[in-house]
């Protein structure tokens, strides 16, 4: 399946390919001819990288699934944040151009608000492009009570932020809520005392890697129970 924010980008790439190899004919021009071809292979590049593939994962209240594919740059604890309420980990993951680029609800809840930023265009890999690039930060109350943070953040090639929810909407861990065109960055801020199972240099798949629990009395008797 394709994303069908990329339609119009396959379409125009198709259009110049056509109208390039058209033109080859017309003239025996072997530039045009090599045009045309370039024109073919981006088309296809467009096709692969708005791909939007089927993910599933075993739903459990409290999991917390990856938001994005791509790498782990690093998982930290960047002490007090205001709207958590408390300390707070979080978790920066660089989609590269090859990278699936929607972006997915890391948890069940209701969201509390969703604020764009405009900003600058610095390599999305680098920590300074989560301060200063253009993103949308989304807050979100989840099903069992906590407050958690999630960002798209466009990077160097990157210049276009797709953001479907909105503010009281009750979402799905897993779901679609929106993609960065062409490399950029996503984060995640979760309270501190949540059990986290990934770490830096790792690589995780939107809606199907789990990369920690939510840590609740709720989810930590449900967890005890089942490891018992």
């Amino acid at each position: 399946m394709i994303a069908k924010e990329g339609y119009i980008f396959i379409f125009l790439s198709l259009l110049l390919m056509v109208v390039f190899y058209t033109a080859h004919l017309a003239f025996e021009s072997t530039t045009l001819y090599v045009i045309s071809v370039i024109f073919a292979f981006l088309t296809l590049f467009i096709m692969y990288f708005f791909r939007d593939p089927k993910r599933t994962f075993e739903h459990t209240d409290g999991v917390l699934v990856s938001p994005a594919d791509g790498k782990v740059l690093y998982v930290k604890n960047i002490g007090h944040h205001e709207f958590i309420g408390g300390d707070t980990i979080k978790i920066a993951i660089f989609l590269n151009v090859f990278d699936v680029h929607i972006n997915r609800i890391p948890s069940d809840g209701t969201i509390e608000y969703v604020k764009y930023n405009p900003g600058k265009f610095h390599v999305a890999s680098v920590d300074k492009a989560s301060e200063f690039n253009e993103q949308t930060e989304i807050g979100m109350t989840t099903k069992t009570g906590q407050k958690i943070i999630f960002k798209q953040i466009a990077g160097l090639i990157a210049r276009r932020i797709v953001c479907k929810i909105k503010e009281n909407d009750n979402v799905k861990a897993g779901e679609r809520f929106g993609l960065i065109r062409f490399g950029s960055r996503t984060e995640l801020f979760v309270p501190a005392d949540s059990v986290i199972n990934i770490k830096a240099g790792d690589r995780v798949v939107g809606s199907e890697t789990i990369i920690g629990l939510l840590s609740s009395k709720e989810v930590k008797n449900k967890t005890e129970d089942k490891t018992a």
